[in-house]
């Protein structure tokens, strides 16, 4: 082999892998742009209708109780957003992030100990049911749509696959210590 031809073949062969080099950056950058559930997460939040708003306005409400780590609820986030869009005329959505301390007096009121926990309050704010976990979409919007036309729902306490709002064992048996104070 000539070095002519062995200079041109390691052209070759550096054009290859800076094209491969190339295709997979473009690759990892498209796919963590699709995988920003997080983001998803809390620019859902931002939109959902504030807590004070639901619990005054005479309609039937949705509260999700979620964390940006919980990875049932980046799961069901586009679920949970289709679903928001079909029925938010008629029910409020609204989103509380179980990290935020301030709102622990609603963790402790419904009993949220594992998240994403869908709570549903009917139009004069009784709690109705509650669905805690990983569902398909057609558990909740049945129960929507019985929330909708003030009917019992479907599914009032179902457990599915969820992220457990953690506790230290040391501190099971204060009665002081709630599922969010971590000890403090």
């Amino acid at each position: 082999m000539t070095s002519e031809s062995s200079g041109l073949s390691t052209r070759i062969r550096n054009g290859l892998i800076a094209l491969g080099a190339i295709a997979i950056s473009i690759t990892l950058f498209f796919s963590l742009q699709a995988d920003n559930s997080s983001l998803s997460l809390e620019s859902q939040a931002e939109q959902a209708t504030p807590l004070e708003v639901a619990m005054n306005n005479n309609k039937p409400t949705l509260i999700e109780f979620y964390a940006n780590w919980c990875t049932s609820c980046q799961t069901m986030a586009s679920e949970v957003e289709q679903l928001k869009n079909k029925y938010n005329e008629s029910i409020n959505f609204v989103m509380l992030n179980v990290d935020n301390e301030k709102w622990l007096p609603e963790m402790l009121q419904y009993q949220v100990d594992s998240i994403p926990n869908f709570t549903f309050l009917a139009a004069d704010g009784r709690q109705l049911g509650s669905v805690i976990g990983e569902h398909p979409q057609a558990v909740l919007e049945q129960n929507l749509q019985a929330l909708q036309q003030n009917e019992s729902l479907p599914y009032q306490r179902n457990q599915g696959q969820s992220s457990q709002v953690e506790r230290n064992p040391s501190e099971t048996n204060n009665p002081e210590v709630t599922p969010r104070s971590h000890g403090s």
